[in-house]
């Protein structure tokens, strides 16, 4: 028999207990499978980072749920992380989310995030942009949560209203669609202690709080136990890794153009025996012999 990998706990119990969860932000299995390994136990995909790597292009609502949905099920296929996904607006109306949440939950994720921004949306660290009324917003919620077929898959309800209304109209609809039965709030683009305090005056201890740290956003970069003690339960990084991968590969290629060679990078790389032993290359090849013909 195949050796079976064990589950990590369930996104539920991790946020019952009191200790912050980390979730790194990916775009792939290999990112995922790299994440599980180092020891976390969520992940994050990220429709910013899918846009960057497979569009190559900026977050400015250019992704499909189809491209979502693919990403997740090689995710759910290599890992058995617990995995938050991005599903930006929902793509559309409340019969649009209901679909996209069904997709993606049986693509294997395990929290849903949606916002409240105008279709097609953009980085909620833009500039520009535009909300939904907050009525919409929580009939988009109520199907969202009518449409889910596991109560363990939790819907996220965000908001961008910070950056477009103000503090208070932000706190005045995340308290809507908490009401409307979220499982955790997103508030995006936090930008003061002030802004926290008061975010937590009215959350704390009613529904966990998911922070959101961008190197260069709005939102100053604190560490997680810093977070952990102002009372988020959740912190996602979600583009950090296409930022190092951006930074390491424009070396690269800068480095290879001059030299005609890897060679002066092969400190910074895994060479090809080192790749497919992380990969699993031999036991899986001896695992498909199992099954040849006889």
């Amino acid at each position: 028999m195949t050796q079976k990998t064990t589950s990590p706990p369930s996104l539920t119990r991790l946020l019952q207990d009191p200790s912050i969860v980390v979730a790194p932000g990916v775009f792939d299995a290999l990112g995922a499978s790299l994440a599980e390994q180092a020891g976390f136990d969520t992940v994050y995909l990220s429709g910013a980072s899918l846009a960057y790597t497979q569009l190559g292009r900026p977050d400015i609502g250019l992704l499909s749920i189809t491209e979502i949905c693919t990403a997740m099920s090689h995710i759910r296929e290599r890992t058995n992380l617990s995995v938050i996904v991005d599903c930006d607006t929902g793509f559309g109306n409340a019969m649009n989310v209901m679909r996209s949440v069904r997709l993606l939950e049986r693509a294997g994720a395990n929290a849903i995030q949606l916002e409240d921004q105008t279709y097609p949306k953009r980085c909620g660290h833009l500039k520009g942009k535009t909300l939904v009324s907050r009525g919409e917003m929580v009939g988009k919620l109520h199907a969202a949560l009518d449409a889910r077929e596991s109560e363990d898959t939790l819907i996220i309800g965000r908001t961008d209203a910070l950056g477009v209304e103000g503090t208070d109209s932000a706190i005045e609809r995340a308290q809507s669609y908490f009401e409307a039965g979220v499982d955790m709030l997103f508030i995006e683009g936090i930008r003061t202690d002030e802004d926290i305090d008061k975010i937590m005056t009215r959350f704390k201890g009613k529904v966990p709080i998911m922070a959101n740290m961008v190197e260069g956003g709005d939102t100053p970069l604190q560490n997680a136990q810093a977070l952990e003690a102002l009372g988020f339960s959740l912190v996602i990084f979600p583009g950090a890794l296409v930022r190092a991968i951006t930074h390491m590969a424009s070396r690269f290629f800068a480095t290879l153009r001059e030299d005609g060679t890897t060679d002066a990078f092969r400190d910074q790389m895994l060479d090809f025996k080192e790749l497919n032993d992380y990969l699993g290359t031999q036991k899986m090849l001896e695992l498909g012999e199992r099954y040849e013909e006889r």
